[in-house]
């Protein structure tokens, strides 16, 4: 190689050197400047999951929620997502089973690695879902698991905060039906529950609250609970029944439950009592599984229910949105699905970061007083970006979240018709039965 050579290459391989070494040190300076995440497992946009029955016993009623819950993701994003990024949607399927429940959960937790899920909406597999949530600090909001059982659990610190609903505890559902009983002059009443955290919670607090207001319960001793996956329900028919109630107290699943009442009609033990029903079992789907007289009547006419409803001007503002984006009628827990996905994200956003610990750290606060009352979501994540404290107010109601995950709600009071369609007749309060 020539002196000439030696000397250029020399001179290209210092240069070469000093401009590495210079892109180096800017490169170290950016990354030294840039503000480090609070979790760095998880990705930059917000992840959230919907847990929900799309299949199985409880489809007629769940098949609309994750609907739900992606209108409300898709509002926020519209208006500038979470924290800067897009939020993201991962769908599983529970099938209305705890089994199936713990695989989805496990994967939303685990492998998609969610911040926060909207979900479960049975107790049985909220019961299942929230170990893993809680383990994997993922916040769990669900918008039908009614069961007191998570009140006491939440007491004593099981879910480390992880856990919140914005449908009222059944200790608050059974009252409600109770004091619809006491109202319509019912004296004595037979039970009947599906056997699981739902049907066995709600059949205690029921029995405690109709016996307040002077009432009877037939069977209260030897209570009538059947299996849930029972296909032949003749003798807990039979014995709910008995002894000629006024009324007959259930807590039912559709698919079950119309196989329970079927075997009771053709018992001919339906006659002059009338059936209550809950939220469970709340959609015309489950009306017409029961079935009709060979008359075209109804089997369920003149049956009366509860169900969480919302009052005023957000749920009306609520069901036009939701009429004109899917076509569909707004059945029961759909604002309750769009009150916990919202929830969620203005968590995040308070908490300036898309995870589950910082969604914990600050839901209670965006669901409480103090703060402005905001119903729109957008208007709702531009106050917290300017600072500013808020106390949503949801579309199935204030979701005022208490120290346990608990709201406070009332309660619509609907009946089924002869022609087999159901119709809201009022409201009724779980105040209206009085504790001793």
């Amino acid at each position: 190689m020539t002196n000439f050579l030696r000397e250029n290459c020399l001179r290209y391989s210092t240069t070469l050197i000093l401009a590495l070494t210079l892109n180096s040190s800017l490169l170290i300076g950016c990354s030294q400047e840039q503000k480090p995440r609070i979790n760095s497992s998880f990705p930059d946009e917000l992840k959230l999951g919907a847990l929900l029955p799309v299949t199985g016993d409880l489809s007629s009623i769940g098949q609309n929620m994750p609907e739900a819950v992606k209108l409300a993701i898709d509002e926020i994003n519209a208006c500038g997502g979470v924290n800067g990024t897009s939020v993201t949607l991962v769908t599983e399927d529970t099938q209305t089973d705890p089994t199936t429940g713990v695989s989805a959960m496990t994967k939303l937790a685990e492998v998609d690695r969610v911040a926060g899920v909207v979900g479960a909406f049975t107790s049985s597999v909220s019961s299942a879902a929230i170990t893993i949530a809680a383990k994997n600090n993922v916040m769990l909001v669900s918008p039908g698991s009614t069961s007191p059982v998570f009140t006491e659990q939440a007491k004593n610190g099981d879910f480390k905060g992880y856990w919140a609903r914005t449908a009222p505890s059944d200790t608050y559902q059974a009252r409600a039906l109770a004091a619809l009983a006491s109202k319509e002059g019912f004296k004595t009443i037979g039970t009947v529950v599906i056997n699981n955290d739902y049907g066995v919670g709600f059949e205690q607090e029921f029995i405690s609250a109709f016996e307040k207001q002077v009432g009877k319960i037939i069977g209260k001793r030897k209570p009538i609970r059947y299996d849930p996956k029972a296909a032949v329900l003749d003798s807990e028919a039979a014995a709910a029944f008995t002894g000629k109630p006024d009324a007959v107290a259930t807590a039912l699943y559709p698919e079950t439950g119309s196989v329970l009442l079927q075997a009771a009609y053709k018992q001919g033990l339906t006659q002059k009592v009338i059936v209550l029903l809950t939220d469970g079992v709340y959609s015309e789907d489950f009306v017409e599984q029961v079935g009709k007289t060979p008359n075209g009547r109804s089997i369920l006419a003149g049956a009366l229910g509860t169900v969480p409803g919302a009052d005023g001007e957000v749920l009306e503002t609520f069901t036009t949105k939701w009429k004109e984006k899917t076509g569909n009628k707004l059945t029961a827990f759909i604002p309750h699905s769009w009150d916990a996905t919202i929830l969620l994200m203005l968590a995040a956003e308070a908490a300036g970061t898309n995870t589950g610990e910082g969604i914990k750290s600050k839901i209670y606060e965006v669901a409480n007083a103090p703060g402005i009352e905001v119903t729109n979501p957008c208007k709702a994540i531009e106050l917290i970006r300017n600072g500013e404290e808020i106390n949503y107010q949801g579309a199935s109601g204030n979701v005022d979240i208490d120290e346990n995950g608990d709201v406070v709600g009332i309660y619509d009071v609907w009946t089924v018709k002869e022609d087999g369609t159901t119709e809201v007749i009022g409201q009724i309060s779980p105040a209206n039965v009085t504790d001793d």
